[in-house]
């Protein structure tokens, strides 16, 4: 990352991490399921398990927005990273139910396919930190979610792995795929070897820490932020039953897709989630983020629901790679917006707000679908999330088409 000379050496080492830490999200977000119900547990244990790794989301955030700056973002970070280590090493050795939601729940195991964990908050917080001009603000944030997504992909790739241990070993699925779970702490363990290298600038003034003081969101804001909390919520809700871990779940069911075709499925699809990105940012500055927002997502949401009744496995993975290329264009341009339609001094609050709704209600799902799954049909997760996140874009498009940012107006 030589070519990167207007960034601090702390905010390559947080794009370091995060390579490695995504990268290792991949693959464990495709064989997670899988490798569940290949243990013999049932769709509602798997749920439950998923719901545990979200609400490790939404505890290890409010834990690091009340107290990383009191204890040492430095010293969480490590802190974080050694859990994630110990999480993997559960899964590695026991097949103990209980020791797996425990697991999920306390090891920032991440299943969504993106980053959601209480990681983002604090890296988020000290990027800004990192770069020499504020006019590189943007692009240390685009860099950052671009090296994430990449590395998520890549990582994908690696959950055909298994296949072939089994090939050259001659193990079971099972003990092929738990292997990935040593990989798995061991790119924990190089991303604690990674922060401690992390200097004393990325933390918080001191000086500043003395005297600040939580403000007040102005009557106006509180508004805004409070409707799109809870518009956030059903997107994030309905998010929950099409988590990665449970897409690739639906292909090696339904279609009996093996781990190494699912890994190149996931990471074509990471790839164009990843352009998207670019693609996105053209489109607002052509018709406005809200319009960019919806007009993007709702078709990726009729492309959702149509999956749930494909016949062949082809034309499934034409309709999720389809949809994969225009789902996440939202996500720029509602993180743009959000901070442009508050006040300059209101921006971490709202964003801290309308984050935590988000994941609080993303960990709510997985459960539901599980228990959807087994008493509907495996496809039914699909038409609900589709289905509720069409009412988020009617939402949001019907909400705030009239409340432009400052640019648009």
């Amino acid at each position: 990352m030589a070519f990167l000379d207007w960034v601090s050496r702390d905010g390559k080492l947080l794009l370091t991490a995060r390579i490695v830490r995504t990268f290792s999200y991949g693959f464990l977000s495709i064989i997670l399921a899988i490798y569940l119900k290949l243990m013999g547990f049932n769709e509602i244990f798997i749920g439950i398990v998923l719901t545990a790794t979200l609400v490790n989301s939404v505890i290890f955030n409010l834990f690091a927005s009340f107290y990383a700056d009191k204890i040492g973002r430095k010293k969480i970070l490590i802190i974080y990273a050694i859990l994630m280590a110990i999480s993997g090493a559960i899964f590695l050795v026991t097949n103990n139910y209980v020791a797996l939601i425990a697991s999920a729940l306390i090891g920032t195991i991440n299943v969504t396919g993106t980053e959601v964990g209480a990681f983002l908050s604090i890296e988020q917080a000290i990027l800004p930190q990192t770069v020499n001009d504020n006019r590189k603000r943007n692009s240390i944030f685009a860099i950052y979610n671009m090296v994430g997504t990449f590395a998520m992909s890549a990582g994908v790739l690696l959950s055909g792995l298994p296949q072939y241990i089994q090939k050259l070993y001659g193990l079971n699925q099972v003990e092929s795929i738990r292997i990935l779970f040593l990989f798995y702490s061991m790119c924990a363990v190089i991303v604690i070897g990674i922060y401690l290298f992390l200097s004393k600038k990325i933390e918080l003034d001191p000086n500043i820490a003395k005297t600040a003081s939580v403000r007040t969101i102005s009557p106006k804001s509180k508004g805004i932020v409070a409707k799109l909390s809870s518009l956030f919520a059903v997107d994030s809700f309905a998010g929950g039953f099409v988590i990665q871990s449970i897409v690739s779940f639906w292909f090696f069911s339904k279609f009996g897709a093996d781990l190494t075709t699912l890994s190149y499925i996931f990471s074509i699809a990471g790839a164009l989630t990843a352009f998207s990105f670019l693609f996105a940012t053209k489109i607002a500055s052509r018709i406005g983020l809200i319009n960019t927002m919806v007009f993007t997502h709702v078709p990726s949401n009729i492309l959702l629901i149509l999956l749930a009744f494909a016949p062949t496995f082809p034309l499934a993975i034409g309709l999720y790679l389809a949809r994969m290329s225009l789902s996440q264009m939202d996500v720029p341009t509602r993180q743009s917006y959000i901070v442009a339609v508050v006040n300059e001094d209101e921006r971490i609050a709202a964003a801290g707000i309308t984050n935590t709704s988000r994941n609080i209600a993303q960990a709510v799902s997985p459960s539901l679908a599980g228990a959807i799954i087994q008493s509907l049909s495996l496809s039914a997760p699909f038409v609900v999330g589709g289905l509720l996140k069409i009412v988020y874009d009617i939402g949001v498009y019907v909400s705030f088409r009239k409340i432009k940012p400052p640019e648009e107006n």
